[in-house]
């Protein structure tokens, strides 16, 4: 399921890009993580996060700087 919502977790910013769940990288009935791992480097997103169900494939929001117009 592709989304596109902002999700924080430890006082960062994610964008959701997509939910797949848990069951779908199970490889003789343990997760497979070296899969995550892959699908997350082949869809080129930053970040993994998980809850009991689902993993969660994101993009960080990085911080941004405010610069004054000195004009």
């Amino acid at each position: 399921m592709i989304l596109d919502y902002i999700k924080y977790h430890n006082d960062n910013a994610y964008v959701v890009k997509r939910e797949i769940s848990k069951h779908m990288f199970v490889d003789k009935k343990e997760l497979n993580f070296d899969w995550v791992r892959a699908y997350r480097y082949e869809m080129g997103y930053d970040h993994v996060l998980q809850d009991d169900t689902k993993f969660f494939f994101c993009e960080i929001i990085k911080e941004v700087e405010i610069i004054e117009d000195e004009s």
